[in-house]
């Protein structure tokens, strides 16, 4: 019996914790347990010329995405930016969605995000069905269109709704680098 009680204590407590985030007031948040069926995470930085180019595009998706029970997540992974930085940051680039602060990059590491602005979308089992850019602006660092061909973030959320796989359901995006990924 003893045992027993000891085995299970020994594998309650070899099993990892989830990835958990923090919000501005400093709870944790874990998107992958979110009651939405789908959800967004987007890796941005204040800092960042390409996450702010971004940002109206981010406002029309929340926009258009939302009212469909899309959950939309603003994840800042440096840990230079405390939570007054990222109030203000939303409120100049008028940023919609809860922003979380992912100093242990608990979340970068779980979905394997290297660059802001980088979108990751979760399926209803909290399953990534998509990660990559949110459109194809930008071509390389130095080089963008004026209007993007390729709408990614959108065409992989109207997917995810409908129940479908996103086509592609990678892409790679292009940005500012994700400072101290080991």
């Amino acid at each position: 019996m003893v045992l027993a009680i000891l085995a299970s204590l020994l594998l309650v407590g070899c099993r990892p914790d989830p990835p958990k985030a923090l919000d501005l007031a400093g709870n944790p948040v874990d998107p992958f347990v979110n009651r939405a069926s789908v959800v967004v995470l987007l890796f941005v930085q204040t800092d960042c010329p390409i996450s702010n180019r971004y940002a109206p595009t981010i406002a029309r998706l929340h926009a258009r995405f939302q009212p469909q029970g899309v959950a939309f997540y603003l994840v800042y992974p440096d840990r230079r930016e405390d939570a007054d930085a990222i109030r203000g940051h939303g409120q100049e680039y008028g940023l919609p969605g809860q922003a979380l602060r992912d100093v242990q990059h608990a979340l970068v590491k779980r979905v394997g995000a290297t660059v802001t602005p980088e979108a990751v979308v979760l399926g209803e089992r909290g399953n990534i069905v998509y990660r990559g850019r949110i459109d194809d602006r930008y071509m390389a660092l130095d080089q963008m269109r004026p209007q993007p061909t390729r709408n990614d973030l959108a065409n992989a959320l109207e997917a995810a709704l409908a129940g479908r796989p996103p086509d592609p359901s990678a892409t790679e995006a292009i940005g500012c680098f994700i400072a101290d990924l080991q």
